[in-house]
């Protein structure tokens, strides 16, 4: 190890490393007297030399390369924000995604994991994308934000479908034209079955020929929606609309509102459907399914083939869209801020099953009454693994026990991870899946 200096408790310095593993933001991990050093670009099992810059460590020269280290596709990465281990093959990629989730299931209490079925997106599938739009001198900026800097142009990209990719850079001439583009703004765009779907935000508002031209390129470009939203108190108008605005759940048509979420590729969202569907109870006719935090019913209408579900979400606009749509079907649908008002035991005294798919930051007040409450399944879609932690902590304490586990990879290259977790504290079905887990395993051994 070369030489190292340590100044007021920070290592300075250059310094020969081997990395240890990968850090929760995608960078190498290595341990010098006893503190952790996060190298950018370094993979685990490799030998580096890196300058150690208090708060910005540099990669000098990987001595031994890892065997999972490939050429990043991209000509943009390590410069664009958006992916962080084009460097690491897919396999290694998917394979330290799932060890993430495994490890937050592990600390929250879970020991007895079952195996986990592994899901990962293609390229140039990503249906859903929030850009940062800056005006600068001689044109527009569209892309997504270097590593705690500016935007960056995105002029190539490995996951953006090719349908939303190719309105960039007409996207670029006509928010050029704009003269409520004064600065910086954003653009959210989703990929519906009616077409892209664009929500605008700009430091001005929209004026009379904005409105003109953004509706003549809607119609240029067969466009499904394009709404603006005043960044001061995020009100929302469309400017322009072609018809139905339409998204296809499990058979039935919505009509997402503006800046809805959407799961960021149709393959994963088919995985995480099939996982929760497959991962619910048996049913009958008078069970009751009970999902918070349902969006436009993305999981809900699916769910719906298999009994009743009474579905809540916070977001009001979200919430119509998914009663507007569940006419005839066994949805009922509620507006209801989980965060504020979640469902008490007493709420969830007659229900079956309980999905659940939180925000980032997890169930937040409404975990504490699901694990206090007598619900003996839950089915839990996870998108944080830190969240994941603290929430399987307090059903862990409940009783809770991880029958079912997938895990999917729809960011590719990015350091975020999905999971679909089944849990049970019904004892026979959790004697159940243990028995067949007992023959699938003994069968494997025996084949």
């Amino acid at each position: 190890m070369g030489a190292i200096t340590v100044m007021n408790e920070t290592l300075t310095g250059v310094a020969e490393l081997r990395i240890e593993g990968l850090g929760a933001a995608g960078d190498g991990v290595a341990h010098v007297d006893g503190q952790s050093v996060f190298i950018p670009g370094a993979l685990p099992g490799e030998d580096v030399r890196a300058r150690l810059v208090p708060g910005h460590p540099e990669l000098i020269e990987i001595v031994h390369p890892s065997l999972e280290r490939v050429t990043p596709p991209c000509s943009l990465f390590g410069e664009c924000g958006g992916c962080a281990l084009q460097h690491l093959s897919l396999p290694a990629l998917l394979d330290w995604k799932a060890q993430r989730v495994v490890r937050a299931l592990t600390a929250a209490g879970f020991t007895d994991l079952p195996p986990a079925t592994l899901y990962q997106t293609k390229p140039l599938t990503r249906r859903r994308m929030d850009f940062a739009v800056q005006r600068v001198p001689g044109g527009v900026v569209i892309g997504l934000h270097r590593r705690n800097g500016d935007p960056v142009d995105m002029t190539e990209c490995h996951v953006l479908h090719p349908d939303l990719f190719a309105l960039l850079q007409p996207l670029r001439e006509v928010l050029g034209s704009l003269g409520a583009l004064t600065g910086r703004g954003s653009l959210m765009v989703n990929l519906l079955d009616s077409g892209p779907d664009l929500t605008l935000q700009t430091p001005a508002p929209l004026t009379s020929a904005d409105h003109i031209k953004l509706a003549a390129f809607a119609r240029e470009h067969d466009l499904s929606r394009i709404s603006w939203q005043d960044p001061k108190d995020l009100g929302i108008e469309t400017v322009a609309q072609s018809g139905a605005v339409r998204e296809d759940f499990g058979g039935v048509i919505v009509s997402p509102p503006p800046s809805a979420f959407l799961q960021a590729t149709a393959d994963a969202e088919k995985a995480i459907v099939t996982a929760v569907v497959d991962g619910l109870p048996s049913l009958n006719k008078k069970d009751v399914t009970v999902e918070l935090f349902a969006g436009c019913g993305t999981l809900t209408f699916p769910m719906s083939e298999k009994g009743r579900v009474m579905a809540y979400e916070g977001n009001l606009a979200a919430a119509n869209c998914l009663k507007a749509a569940s006419g005839g079907r066994r949805v009922d649908g509620f507006h209801r801020d989980l965060g504020r008002q979640p469902l008490l035991p007493h709420d969830l005294k007659s229900t079956r099953a309980v999905v659940l798919d939180p925000p980032y930051a997890g169930a937040g007040a409404q975990t504490m009454p699901l694990a206090k409450s007598a619900v003996p399944d839950i089915v839990y879609v996870s998108c944080n693994p830190a969240a994941l932690e603290k929430d399987g902590k307090a059903l862990w304490n409940a009783g809770f026990s991880v029958i079912g586990l997938t895990i999917v990879d729809q960011f590719l290259w990015s350091t975020e991870v999905e999971a679909v977790v089944v849990l049970s504290r019904d004892v026979k079905r959790i004697r159940r899946e243990n028995s067949r887990r007992s023959r699938s395993d003994l069968s494997r051994s025996d084949s």
